[in-house]
C-alpha cells in the first residue's frame, strides 16, 4: 500500500491505507481522512465544472452508518445550479451502501480584501504548544498518523490544538489543497474530550465546516469546546486555523453513550 491515507483505483473509487483506520473500532475508518477525500472529490469535479469562478463556502457531512474499512466510491451531482451560487452533493458508497451523505455551498468570488477582517481570538503558534502525543488517549491508524500539540491552558471540553501530517491525501492524483488541509477536521472532536474515551463514547453523527477564507497549508489549528447536555447529545464547536489565521468555524453533533452499556 502506498505512504497515504487512500489508492486511487480510477472510476472515482479509492482504497484505504492502514494510515486511515478508526479510532472507536479496527474494522472501521476514521471519519477525518474520509472527509478529506469526498472534499478532495468535490474540488476536482469543481475544477472540471466551475473552474475558479465559484469557491465553497460550506461543507456538510451526514454519515449514515458505520465507515467499513474498505473501498470508497463517490458521485457528485448538482443540486441547485448557478452562475453565482450552487449547491452540489457528493454521496460516499461502501460495500454498495451509502454512508455519507455531503453537501457543499459554492459562492462567486470577487475581490473585496479592503473590507475583509474578523474578530475570532488568535491561536498559539504552533512551535509555543506541546506534545500532546501522550495526553490524547487515542489510538488508530490515522490517529497514529498524525502530530498533535496544544495549548497548556487545556482543560476538559476546552482546548486549543494544531494538528498535522506528512502523509498525503490520495496516492494517484494530484492534490487538492483544500482537501489535504480537511482531511484533519474531523479531530476536533478528540482535541477537547470532556470524558475518557475508554469509559465513554461520544462519536459525532456529523461534520460541517464553513469557511470565509481558503486555508493554505496543512497545519489545522483548533480553538475547540465541547458541551454534553443532559439527554445524551453533545456539540463540539471549533474555530479553525491555518497558519496565517482564522478561516472559518466547525460544528459535529455527538451522540455520548457510556462504553459499558454498549458491552453488555
Amino acid at each position: 500500500m502506498s505512504g497515504a491515507y487512500f489508492l486511487a483505483r480510477g472510476n472515482n473509487t479509492y482504497s484505504p491505507s492502514q494510515y486511515s483506520g478508526g479510532a472507536w473500532r479496527d474494522d472501521e475508518l476514521h471519519l477525518a481522512p474520509v472527509a478529506g477525500l469526498v472534499i478532495h472529490h468535490m474540488e476536482r469535479w469543481r475544477k472540471e465544472v466551475a473552474g475558479n469562478v465559484l469557491m465553497f463556502s460550506r461543507f456538510s457531512m451526514d454519515i449514515l452508518g458505520q465507515i467499513a474499512r474498505d473501498d470508497i466510491s463517490l458521485e457528485t451531482t448538482i443540486l441547485r445550479p448557478g452562475r453565482t451560487i450552487e449547491l452540489v452533493e457528493t454521496v460516499a458508497e461502501i460495500n454498495g451502501r451509502a454512508t455519507i451523505r455531503a453537501r457543499g455551498w459554492l459562492l462567486k468570488t470577487s475581490d473585496l480584501a479592503e473590507i475583509a477582517g474578523d474578530t475570532f481570538d488568535a491561536m498559539p503558534p504552533m512551535e509555543e504548544c506541546l506534545d500532546s502525543k501522550i495526553v490524547l488517549p487515542w489510538s488508530g491508524g490515522f490517529m497514529d498518523s498524525i502530530v498533535c500539540v496544544e495549548d497548556s491552558g487545556k482543560i476538559p471540553g476546552k482546548n486549543r490544538a494544531w494538528v498535522t501530517s506528512d502523509i498525503p491525501l490520495v496516492h494517484g492524483e494530484d492534490p487538492e489543497p483544500l482537501a489535504e488541509f480537511s482531511k484533519f477536521l474531523d479531530v476536533a472532536n478528540g482535541v477537547a474530550a470532556r470524558e475518557d474515551p475508554t469509559q465513554w463514547m461520544f462519536p459525532n453523527v456529523d461534520l460541517t465546516f464553513h469557511l470565509f477564507r481558503q486555508p493554505v497549508g496543512t497545519k489545522v489549528g483548533f480553538n475547540t469546546r465541547v458541551a454534553f447536555g443532559p439527554t445524551g447529545i453533545g456539540i463540539t464547536t471549533s474555530v479553525i486555523h491555518d497558519a496565517n489565521g482564522p478561516v472559518g468555524t466547525l460544528n459535529q453533533s455527538l451522540t455520548v453513550r457510556p462504553i459499558a452499556e454498549l458491552n453488555k
